[in-house]
């Protein structure tokens, strides 16, 4: 058990010095290999080790040998072509592509309601304030739209959640204001439709470790491809 103990300190030992020699940030080793700041982290303490697979792609990014990460060297060097590939590495973004695409697609659904509230308050001299209310439902479509299509289904059941209640609310005022009825009951309906959101969620829930174990299975299979060409 010592052994294992030492093995991990001194790999870990060798990828903090590696990485202070690249002058890179554990976000950005993190965002290489798809892993959380804090993985690397532990990785560096000697708290735990990743697997062979990334072990070996980390070995290769720092231009070392698995014998070079596992020996204890004060001194373990980078090839300078690694050296030099430290520039290609790009900077963790504050807001990615993806969530710029999306964050303007529900502008332009706000922007739409505001602009026709303002023409109809100037042209009607009234307040269709309900706008408002049916642009939130919208955008909460339009992000479970995004959502689907970029994979982050972690936010989809959250969203469809406000979106049912968001719903409910906007039609109840909708018919309260327009025909003077007071359906309040429909909120009742939003009971189930809960709790059968909840538990879909909960059938399509990924188990723990799920995506660390794709993403090493990627990992081989890019390794794989890299062999063979």
């Amino acid at each position: 058990m010592e052994e294992i103990k030492d093995i991990n300190a001194i790999i870990g030992s060798n990828l903090l010095k590696l990485r202070k020699k690249m002058k890179l940030t554990q976000l950005e080793i993190a965002e290489k290999f798809n892993y959380s700041d804090k993985s690397i982290s532990k990785w560096e303490k000697g708290e735990s080790l990743p697997s062979i697979e990334v072990l070996y792609q980390l070995a290769q990014f720092y231009g070392v040998t698995l014998n070079d990460l596992t020996e204890e060297n004060e001194n373990i060097e980078i090839t300078e072509n690694k050296k030099e590939e430290k520039v290609k590495i790009k900077t963790p973004r504050m807001f990615s592509p993806k969530l710029i695409i999306t964050l303007l697609s529900v502008g332009a659904v706000w922007l739409l309601a505001t602009v026709s509230f303002v023409v109809l308050k100037l042209c009607l001299n009234k307040n269709f304030f309900m706008n408002f209310m049916w642009a939130g439902v919208i955008s909460c479509i339009v992000l479970i739209i995004f959502i689907s299509v970029w994979g982050k289904m972690k936010y989809f059941f959250p969203v469809l959640s406000v979106l049912l209640w968001l719903l409910l609310t906007s039609i109840h005022i909708e018919i309260l204001i327009t025909i003077k009825f007071n359906i309040w009951p429909i909120y009742i309906l939003g009971i189930p439709l809960q709790i059968l959101i909840i538990l879909w969620g909960a059938l399509i829930k990924k188990p723990k470790g799920y995506y660390k174990k794709k993403r090493e299975e990627q990992a081989i299979q890019n390794n794989n491809n890299t062999e063979n060409n």
